[in-house]
């Protein structure tokens, strides 16, 4: 299967969302493209809880020469989100609503390192779900934090 692609628009109608999230990280299904031009990918999903690694490069620089806050946004974007999917059972989908990041220092190619993010959800609730993302260095270093509201959609149906 290719690297990189969207999912099947029917995946959630085959598999629970923490099943969609494991058969990424396994390869079996494609990792999004933003990842991939971004540099980053899941690497861990439990239920409620996820891991994404990165390392930004060149084009990721903003003119100052720092990482972009962008590219901090969109790492921290797709593991609160994803932390909310590996919740979801079959049928159901989501979006997000609000998110909120607070930059605490700046990010420098080549010298920052690799980036864990480390996202879960704290409260998840019938159509609401809130989850928390803190982006560390190796030493555990926080260079951002940030949270998310999703909105969550029941399996449609008879059974729904």
């Amino acid at each position: 299967m290719s690297r990189i692609a969207v999912l099947p628009p029917d995946i959630h109608l085959a598999q629970t969302g923490l099943e969609t999230l494991r058969a990424m990280i396994a390869g079996d299904l494609p990792g999004p493209p933003i990842a991939y031009t971004l540099n980053f990918a899941i690497t861990e999903a439990d239920f409620g809880r996820v891991v994404f690694t990165g390392d930004p490069q060149e084009n990721a620089r903003n003119p100052q020469g720092t990482v972009h806050g962008g590219w901090t946004a969109t790492i921290l974007d797709s593991a609160l989100a994803c932390a909310v999917h590996s919740t979801l059972a079959i049928g159901e989908r989501y979006t997000s609503v609000e998110m909120k990041v607070s930059f605490l220092r700046p990010i420098l190619v080549g010298r920052t390192g690799p980036l864990r993010c480390e996202a879960q959800v704290i409260n998840r609730g019938r159509t609401l779900a809130l989850s928390d993302a803190r982006l560390v260095d190796s030493a555990g270093k926080v260079y951002a934090h940030g949270t998310e509201t999703c909105m969550i959609f029941p399996k449609e149906g008879p059974a729904a």
